[in-house]
């Protein structure tokens, strides 16, 4: 049984996700001076011709290796980690985090109107074992006119999400129908986190 998990993200949803369905964590998230600080959008670049369920899976293997070092840097005492990342899917291509407002603006009108797909691989670390799991969602966003994408990339809310939009934000208000994990599309899939966690020793 172990008492907390390291969670190697910045992401306050995944912190909460965690907390819903009982799991102790501590953060265990990059700081001036350590590599991947340097340049942490680095490690999402998405290699040519790579799927979105390669790419997503890839990621978050990458960060969960930058944190297993990070935890060896700091001395810290030993305890599983748990990594996650997402990424958003139009037909085959992958929407990122936008850069810009603009890029912003580009994602959503895009995504005005049709079905996407929302992918969130998840990846444990406890002692030498590794454990994964993938969470796929399907998400149709009714046509959101120019106006309204212009007020809601104002908002500020796309800036850092994949796909730039939050389904737990005010974007809540232009999605018609979702289809698999809500929970994964906010970017930590609980069940699926459940099924990795109890499998390295949580009880849950």
């Amino acid at each position: 049984m172990h008492p907390f998990v390291y969670l190697a993200s910045q992401s306050p949803r995944r912190s909460q996700l965690l907390e819903q369905i009982g799991i102790a964590h501590l953060l265990l998230v990059a700081q001036d001076g350590d590599p991947e600080s340097q340049d942490p959008e680095a490690l999402e670049q998405v290699l040519p011709r790579e799927s979105a369920t390669d790419y997503v899976q890839r990621v978050t293997g990458l960060k969960l290796d930058a944190a297993l070092a990070r935890l060896q840097r700091r001395g810290l005492d030993p305890a599983p980690i748990l990594c996650s990342d997402t990424t958003v899917s139009l037909g085959r291509h992958i929407l990122g985090k936008p850069e810009t407002p603009q890029q912003a603006s580009e994602m959503l009108q895009a995504l005005s109107g049709k079905t996407h797909r929302v992918l969130t691989a998840v990846a444990l670390q406890s002692g030498r074992k590794r454990l994964t799991a993938m969470s796929v969602s399907s998400v149709q966003f009714a046509p959101i006119d120019a106006a309204q994408i212009e007020a809601y990339v104002a908002s500020g809310e796309p800036m850092g999400k994949a796909g730039a939009y939050g389904v737990q934000g005010r974007a809540a208000a232009y999605i018609a129908k979702i289809s698999g994990s809500y929970s994964g599309i906010m970017g930590l899939p609980v069940f699926e986190t459940a099924q990795v966690l109890r499998a390295a020793g949580f009880a849950i």
